[in-house]
């Protein structure tokens, strides 16, 4: 199972709380967390795109980089770690996201991969004059499918005549071609959102809410088996979780315990109402999972294993072993600490990541 990290491209990584560990994202700080992770032998890192943040008193995600500058930066000072930057599809035009692709994996061939959001916060885009209307809720897998259509034709023939209902190449060129292979991943968990990924990518990052219950994630990976079964290559699930780890699972319950306390319930609210404004949304989409975090009040809204060094490494290798799991994409309160312990504390006990232990031996 690949290990990656979810760096914290926007301001508190992924805790919305007034007594969570508050910084500001930059390229230090992120340099800082991607270089250990290639050191403790991670296996990719990535960065989100958030162009509009949650405000409240904590200015939630208010403070955020742009994510393919920021791993062209990442992608010059590191070696072996694969890099994954996220495009908004409706911020830039397929075929120049796919010559940024091309120049970022110049700098570090073979280690470069997309993630493709398709866009359900409308405020992002409104700001900018660029929501096409609330009918493009209805349609922004369509969208997102001809976008990854026109960038994996320029990668792998160098031309484009791609003719769609969005977009449309007219001897449209892209060389040189990449020197390695440009994964795509999308994170989209609907039965369209899934589709979208059978028919484009290579992995699906996937989500539950909860806490301490490695399971739950299984009937999303049967979702995405089922989804992918007709695929004409192996598709994986990167399962995106949080981690608030210490040496007793009494330390580590009263550092998620404090940062519920301070939840920034305005923040979370905000939040809520984007991921409401499209009514069509299943279940199981993205923004429906991020609309319950308002619900329970969790400043950690995303699955969170809370415990000992010992006891989360144990659930990490419970996440291993359900088939369909091809990593998964790690998220701490406090960054650079987190980093630490997974690499010196959590990762030596698992049995999942024996061969990273191995190998640097």
């Amino acid at each position: 199972m690949d290990v990656g990290v979810f760096i914290p491209i926007g301001n508190n990584g992924w805790i919305a709380s007034s007594t969570s560990p508050q910084y500001k994202p930059s390229f230090d700080l992120n340099r800082t967390i991607v270089e250990k992770a290639e050191r403790y032998g991670l296996d990719f890192a990535l960065s989100m795109i958030k162009l509009h943040g949650y405000g409240g008193p904590t200015e939630y995600w208010d403070y955020n980089l742009e994510s393919f500058t920021l791993m062209a930066g990442l992608a010059a000072v590191t070696q072996r770690i694969k890099l994954f930057a996220s495009v908004a599809v409706l911020t830039l035009p397929p075929a120049m996201v796919a010559r940024m692709a091309v120049t970022i994996d110049s700098i570090a061939p073979g280690r470069f991969g997309v993630n493709i959001v398709s866009g359900w916060q409308k405020a992002e885009y409104d700001q900018m004059g660029l929501w096409p209307g609330d009918e493009y809720f209805g349609y922004r897998y369509d969208y997102s499918s001809e976008f990854v259509a026109v960038m994996r034709e320029l990668w792998e023939k160098g031309v484009s005549n791609f003719e769609g209902r969005h977009f449309t190449m007219n001897d449209c060129r892209l060389l040189p071609h990449p020197r390695g292979p440009i994964s795509v991943v999308s994170a989209g968990q609907s039965d369209r959102g899934m589709a979208f990924v059978a028919d484009y990518c290579d992995y699906n990052f996937v989500a539950t809410m909860g806490d301490n219950n490695p399971k739950a994630i299984a009937p999303t990976i049967e979702r995405l088996k089922q989804a992918t079964a007709g695929a004409d290559r192996k598709i994986g699930a990167l399962v995106l979780l949080a981690v608030i780890a210490d040496e007793t699972d009494e330390a580590a319950e009263a550092k998620l315990k404090l940062y519920n306390e301070g939840a920034d319930l305005e923040a979370l609210s905000w939040m809520a109402a984007q991921s409401g404004m499209d009514v069509k949304a299943t279940k199981e989409s993205t923004a429906a999972l991020l609309g319950q975090a308002r619900q329970t009040a969790r400043a950690s809204y995303l699955h969170t294993f809370c415990g000992s060094y010992a006891k989360v490494a144990g659930y990490l290798d419970e996440i291993a072993e359900i088939d369909g799991v091809a990593g998964i994409m790690l998220t701490f309160d406090d960054f650079i600490v987190g980093m630490e312990q997974f690499g010196r504390c959590i990762q030596p006990l698992m049995k999942s990541r024996a061969h990273v232990l191995q190998a640097a031996a």
